[in-house]
């Protein structure tokens, strides 16, 4: 094997939405933007379909056009961006339904696309997207005479539980739509893990589905094995990779794989505490993660390796997320084109 190998776990996926579904007493739809977080929307939401989701998010319309291509006519794809000038051929053509953030956005769509569906998006606090209370005051009875689909919006720090931010988003959101005869949604992963006062009719996991955080119970949806190029000896006190990073505190031997930043194993991993797994057995990454190489001490392996693991049960995408000092959402959005990707289930 020359090529790093990814694979992805669509039955883990599918018990992670199935799981999360169980948290709740109202529908649970699945967000698959950016191409299912790095994985595919098309085979993501094909797998989910099968189990019952019926509805996907995605951001754009042309990712709702593909995602359409892949599952056919019938589930429900709504496109988190609205209607952007040029979007009304692309949102009628493919069934899109456009969540609508602003009063230009709405004239837009009414006077493209009278009678298409639609949906709603209020800003209840985290200033990014969506109508502000008094821009939607104004124009609510218009929307409303226009029989939305949903209302929704979006939480900004339900990944933290005890945030005062929820429940001041939860109260904002409820005087802006309690009393309306239209669906409403709040909550991604992190707000359907608050409780049910922040489920309402539709909840919209996106990071849960992929195995990270805040989901806890999440079952890991991705493996990576990266094949082992060349193995050396080194003495102690010889460097190894760029800028001289680490020395080898003994004799010891290092194996070189196949990957790097540019396929998404971003260079500030290198300051982390990451391993590389043969089997069940730990090896540390040592060195600077350059664009295409990694390096990782092998020595107390009873025999050399032809591919080591980087991903896996027990080194999670919010593993190598907290030694990069970001989150498990960017690893995943990252993972290169270059790897082989084997899709199971």
């Amino acid at each position: 094997m020359s090529t790093a190998r990814l694979t992805i776990n669509l039955d883990a996926l599918v018990t992670n939405w199935r799981n999360l579904n169980t948290k709740t007493n109202c529908e649970t739809a699945a967000v698959v933007k950016a191409n299912g977080y790095g994985l595919d929307s098309g085979r993501v939401a094909t797998a989910l379909a099968k189990a019952g989701a019926r509805n996907f998010f995605v951001a754009i319309a042309e990712e709702g056009v593909a995602l359409r291509r892949a599952l056919g006519p019938g589930p429900g794809i709504s496109v988190f961006s609205g209607h952007m000038e040029g979007d009304a051929k692309l949102l009628r053509d493919f069934q899109l339904t456009p969540m609508l953030n602003s009063l230009d956005q709405m004239l837009r769509h009414f006077e493209a696309l009278p009678g298409h569906p639609f949906g709603v998006q209020l800003d209840s606090g985290m200033n990014r997207l969506g109508m502000e209370p008094g821009e939607w005051a104004a124009v609510r009875d218009i929307a409303l005479g226009q029989n939305p689909v949903l209302l929704m919006s979006h939480l900004a720090c339900a990944d933290e539980p005890d945030h005062p931010m929820n429940p001041q988003q939860l109260k904002a959101f409820q005087e802006m739509t309690d009393g309306i005869e239209v669906p409403r949604s709040l909550s991604a992963t992190g707000g359907m893990l608050l409780g049910r006062d922040y489920h309402f009719d539709l909840c919209r996991p996106g990071i849960g589905l992929y195995g990270g955080r805040p989901f806890g119970d999440a079952l890991p949806v991705v493996q990576l094995d990266l094949p082992v190029i060349q193995i050396r000896d080194l003495m102690p006190g010889e460097t190894v990779g760029y800028g001289n990073t680490w020395t080898a505190p003994r004799q010891c031997r290092i194996a070189t794989v196949a990957a790097g930043y540019a396929d998404g194993l971003l260079r500030r991993m290198t300051d982390g505490d990451i391993k590389a797994y043969a089997g069940a057995t730990p090896c540390p990454v040592v060195g600077r993660i350059s664009m295409d190489l990694i390096t990782i001490d092998v020595t107390d392996l009873s025999e050399d390796p032809a591919v080591l693991t980087l991903l896996n049960e027990q080194q999670t995408v919010d593993t190598l997320a907290d030694a990069a000092g970001t989150i498990g959402y960017e690893i995943l959005t990252s993972l290169g084109a270059r790897y082989a990707r084997t899709y199971q289930g």
